[in-house]
């Protein structure tokens, strides 16, 4: 039975297979633009030709000054709000080398002063590599587990974020598809938007992939 409930959570017997319960919502690789996307700042954030092709680059702060200590540098996935989900990408890590070197997802997103936001931290501590909340107050974390830190370098790295919401659990993978890194259960916020970004870093992002169970945003959370 446990090996029955790990399976579904992560979509199938497979960690590359797509979740059967969910459906693939969007899947970005910004050969066309960034069209879908809508960072808090415009202005920090641009297509990039490389070596792999064109991706998303969050290449300075941006000029977002949020209502509550929480990250600067965010773009939103235009119009499409999810229950359950999963959502991949691949990133690269394009900052100096520091403790709280870092790259940041955000999911359940409802407005700048309610979402959860997901931390990769160069070395862990309190407010580095560790999932948060942001409600209505300054983000706090509700991590059940993580790492000793994200082991960031200048290549690119693959994660992926598993959500249930009727569970409230939160799994978070980087690099490894097997095993998660960080873990949260929290039932606060059922719905939202997803986003990329990072806390006050730079970074480049491509092959984004959404499944999920999509809804509507609605009052009460």
């Amino acid at each position: 039975l446990l090996l029955a409930a790990l399976a579904s959570l992560g979509g199938g017997g497979s960690p590359e297979a797509p979740p059967a319960d969910l459906l693939l919502l969007c899947s970005e690789d910004f050969e066309h633009g960034a069209n879908r996307w809508q960072p808090t700042d415009p202005t920090a954030w641009k297509i990039l030709v490389t070596d792999r092709g064109r991706v998303y680059s969050q290449f300075r702060k941006s000029d977002y000054r949020p209502p509550h200590r929480s990250p600067h540098n965010l773009a939103l996935l235009r119009d499409i709000y999810v229950s359950d989900f999963r959502l991949e990408a691949r990133l690269q890590s394009t900052t100096r080398d520091y403790g709280h070197r870092d790259m940041c997802l955000f999911f359940g997103y409802q407005d700048p002063a309610h979402f959860y936001y997901v931390h990769l931290g160069k070395k862990t501590d309190n407010h580095a590599n560790q999932i948060f909340i942001v409600n209505d107050a300054p983000r706090t974390k509700i991590s059940k587990t993580t790492t000793r830190g994200t082991n960031w370098d200048d290549a690119w790295h693959r994660v992926r974020i598993v959500r249930r919401v009727a569970t409230g659990q939160i799994e978070v993978y980087f690099d490894n598809m097997k095993k998660p890194v960080m873990t949260a259960v929290d039932k606060t916020f059922t719905w939202g938007q997803v986003g990329i970004g990072s806390f006050d870093d730079t970074g480049n992002w491509d092959d984004i992939k959404l499944y999920g169970v999509p809804v509507k945003p609605r009052q009460g959370r």
